[in-house]
C-alpha cells in the first residue's frame, strides 16, 4: 500500500507533543509513513507541493481542523485524475471534522484508521471573496461566529475548546446586525442579520451541532441565517450545542449547492477555524473532491 505523507502541525493544542506521539503511534500501528513538520502556514503549504510533485496521493494532517483546512485547500490547487486520501490524527483544539466523520479524538486512538481501505469522498465548498478563493470541508461562517473565531486566535491555546465561549463573551458587546442580502437555491433573503452558516459537514465550535442534518457528500451546503437579536444570542448559542436551534423562528434554513452573500458593512468570514477576511462572498460546492479516511464505511 501506498506511504502516507504526514504532516504534523507541531502548533495545534496545547502541549500536545504532536510529533513525538504522531511516530510513536505509526510504529506501534505498523503505518507506512513518512512523517514532516512544517512549523508554518506557508511551510505547511509548501510540504503539500513537494509531495504533490513526489507523486504522493495519500496525506495525512496532524492538528485540528485549521490543519484540515490548510491541507486540502493547498492539494486542491493541483489538478487529480483522482480524489486525493486525507486521513487526520487530532491534535488541535477543535476536531469537529473527527466527530462527523466517526475518528477518535486522539493520535493514538486515530492512527488505525489509516490501516485498511475504508474511505469516503467527500464534498469540498469554495469561496470568493476580496480576500481570494479558499477551500474549506467544514463550516464556514460570516458574522459574529467568524468574529468569535478571529478574537479566540489571540487568546492562550491551554484554554482548549472553552476559548471560543470566552472569545464570545468578549465580542459581543461590540456585535452589531449588519443588513444583508443571501441568494441560494429558493431562499432570497433582505435584511438584518447576526450570522449566515455555510456547512458542508455537522459540528463547529469543538462540538456545536450547527447543522444536524448537514451532509459531506450530497452535494449541497446547509444554510442558515440568524435573524435573531443580540439577547437571544446567548440562548440560541447553547441550543446549538445539540443542533435543536435549526427549530427557532429566528433561523431560517435552506440547502443549496451554490450562494451568493452580500453585506452593507466589513462582516468577517471564516471557515474550518481560519480567519480568512472580511466582505461580501460567493460560494459553490466542488463534489466529491477529496477521500476522507475513516476506519469503516458510514451510512450516509
Amino acid at each position: 500500500m501506498e506511504e502516507w505523507l504526514v504532516l504534523v502541525n507541531p502548533k495545534a493544542g496545547y502541549r500536545s507533543h504532536a510529533e513525538v506521539r504522531t511516530r510513536k503511534a505509526l510504529r506501534h500501528h505498523g503505518v507506512n509513513a513518512t512523517v514532516r513538520v512544517p512549523t508554518t502556514v506557508e511551510a505547511m503549504r509548501d510540504a503539500v507541493d513537494v509531495g504533490v510533485r513526489e507523486g504522493r496521493t495519500r496525506f495525512v494532517a496532524v492538528g485540528g481542523d485549521g490543519t484540515v483546512n490548510v491541507v486540502v485547500d493547498q492539494l486542491l490547487q493541483h489538478d487529480w485524475i483522482e480524489p486525493p486520501v486525507v486521513g487526520l490524527l487530532p491534535s488541535g483544539s477543535g476536531s469537529d471534522l473527527a466527530r462527523t466523520f466517526d475518528i477518535a479524538q486522539s493520535i493514538e486512538e486515530a492512527t488505525p484508521t489509516l490501516l485498511g481501505d475504508a474511505h469516503e469522498r467527500v464534498d469540498v465548498g469554495v469561496l470568493e471573496g476580496d480576500w481570494g478563493s479558499r477551500y474549506f470541508v467544514n463550516v464556514a461562517e460570516a458574522g459574529i461566529t467568524a468574529a468569535v473565531l478571529h478574537r479566540s486566535l489571540t487568546l492562550p491555546r491551554w484554554l482548549g475548546s472553552s476559548k471560543y465561549h470566552l472569545a464570545l463573551a468578549l465580542v459581543f458587546p461590540r456585535i452589531r446586525l449588519v443588513e444583508m442580502t443571501l441568494h441560494a437555491g429558493d431562499m432570497e433573503f433582505s435584511g438584518p442579520s447576526l450570522l449566515a452558516v455555510f456547512a458542508n459537514a455537522r459540528y463547529f465550535a469543538g462540538g456545536w451541532n450547527i447543522a444536524p442534518h448537514a451532509s459531506a457528500s450530497d452535494g449541497l451546503f446547509d444554510i442558515q441565517v440568524f435573524t435573531a437579536s443580540k439577547k437571544d444570542v446567548p440562548r440560541l448559542w447553547w441550543l446549538a450545542k445539540t443542533g435543536s436551534h435549526i427549530a427557532e423562528p429566528q433561523i431560517r434554513r435552506v440547502v443549496a449547492d451554490s450562494f451568493e452573500l452580500s453585506v452593507s458593512a466589513p462582516w468577517p468570514v471564516e471557515a474550518d477555524g481560519e480567519y480568512f477576511g472580511e466582505g461580501s462572498m460567493r460560494g459553490h460546492i466542488r463534489q466529491a473532491a477529496v477521500s476522507m479516511k475513516t476506519s469503516h464505511i458510514r451510512s450516509s
